[in-house]
């Protein structure tokens, strides 16, 4: 009989703690769900085996018990007894105990545990079963919005797994965040709660304004008799049109800063970050005689 390395399955060290096991256990839980991956038997395996490392790792007594066999096991092995991963001569008798011990665990999907986990906790005969509450699977989704729709914020509604959910987005969230729904994931087990929905936000970049963090820029084209001679501009903002003065010979490239027209700082009313605005001063096209001629004697005015 191999000997499984829990750690290892999970990706933590030997000395990890509890809520490093139990963070490890649930994102490769989430990455291995069949539910995540139909009809694919590699992530099914690397399913169970997740939960059974989970199932010694996360219960002290089961913890302590199995790194004592690991232990022996490696001082079995350096002694060169045998040599490998097969048990060869190795006692397991001290360890072993009666089917009538610790069941196997039911992962859902009606799996056992593994003849290892069986030898060493009970199980031997691969039929028991836990009566232990368990925590459901937890399920993963997303949900893409516009910019405006991360500015506004407000209800929406996601179908998971054919259920309806009605959920309210705050203003001011950013492009993969996280929503945890507790309970709204898969049923617990043995009267266990159920677990939980998380849920990722994509948000769409927007073609008018670029967003870093909770500020916003944005390019406005001015003409070009508006940046010489100054005047009232309309510019659109996330919040709604919104009138700003440009100052006279205004020169291509300013960079003027509205504070507090911006995006909303999640979960914190009434504040936002900055409105930055790249004014471009934006030279007339198929030009008049007049134009032309008027333009000739400016230039005249004012020459090189």
């Amino acid at each position: 009989m191999d000997y499984k390395d829990y750690y290892k399955i999970l990706g933590v060290e030997k000395t990890a703690t509890t809520d490093q096991i139990k963070k490890a256990y649930r994102k490769l839980a989430r990455q291995h769900h069949p539910d995540v991956n139909p009809n694919d038997p590699d992530a099914e395996r690397k399913f169970k085996e997740v939960n059974e490392a989970n199932e010694v790792l996360s219960d002290p007594e089961k913890r302590q018990k199995y790194e004592q066999l690991g232990n022996d096991w490696q001082r079995y092995q350096q002694a060169g007894s045998g040599g490998g991963r097969s048990s060869g001569g190795f006692d397991w008798s001290q360890y072993q105990q009666q089917p009538s011990g610790f069941g196997g665990h039911d992962f859902g999907d009606g799996a056992d545990f593994s003849d290892f986990f069986g030898s060493i906790f009970g199980n031997t005969g691969g039929g028991g079963r836990s009566t232990r509450a368990a925590a459901g699977s937890d399920y993963q989704a997303e949900l893409e919005l516009g910019l405006q729709d991360a500015y506004e914020g407000g209800p929406r509604t996601l179908t998971v797994n054919g259920k309806s959910l009605r959920l309210t987005i705050q203003p001011g969230v950013e492009d993969g965040q996280v929503i945890r729904l507790r309970d709204q994931g898969g049923p617990g087990r043995n009267g266990g709660p159920a677990g939980s929905l998380y849920i990722t936000l994509r948000v769409r970049p927007d073609a008018r304004f670029v967003r870093t963090g909770n500020d916003l820029t944005q390019e406005v084209p001015v003409p070009l008799y508006r940046a010489l001679l100054g005047g009232e501009q309309v510019v659109e903002t996330l919040a709604g049109p919104l009138k700003i003065n440009i100052k006279p010979e205004t020169q291509n490239g300013t960079r003027l800063r509205l504070r507090g027209k911006g995006f909303p700082v999640h979960k914190q009313a009434g504040q936002h970050g900055d409105l930055y605005l790249r004014l471009t001063v934006q030279l007339p096209q198929q030009l008049t005689e007049q134009e032309k001629e008027l333009l000739q004697q400016l230039a005249a005015l004012r020459p090189e």
